[in-house]
């Protein structure tokens, strides 16, 4: 996985920006909210982090290769190491359904001016 990828991925999908924050980290965000986090370099390089809902939370944490992530997991975020073998795509799909996950819980408004673009 590497960041052109997701890139591509989320390039499309209404209102989604991307920034470096923390050095080592590409931010995927929709209206200025967080839905992953791509570790680009450092040792945690090839880490992907995203939502997923509260009761699936534990299912994916059981997963080979997938942990809480970081700073992030009381808010029900996994992050998938880089060691796993993920096909890319269910992890686009994961990303795409943390995107919706983040998105529903914006205010009305912002989702109406997301869905003109």
């Amino acid at each position: 996985m590497d960041q052109a990828t997701i890139t591509s991925w989320t390039q499309d999908w209404p209102g989604v920006t991307h920034e470096i924050k923390w050095h080592d980290d590409l931010v995927f965000m929709v209206a200025g909210k967080m839905f992953c986090v791509f570790c680009f370099q450092g040792q945690h390089r090839g880490q992907v982090s995203f939502k997923v809902e509260d009761e699936r939370f534990l299912e994916f944490t059981d997963r080979p290769h997938i942990i809480p992530a970081p700073y992030m997991a009381r808010a029900h975020w996994v992050s998938v190491l880089s060691s796993a073998a993920m096909p890319a795509d269910e992890l686009k799909a994961l990303v795409r359904h943390s995107f919706e996950l983040v998105r529903a819980k914006l205010s009305k408004k912002i989702q109406r001016e997301l869905a003109s673009d």
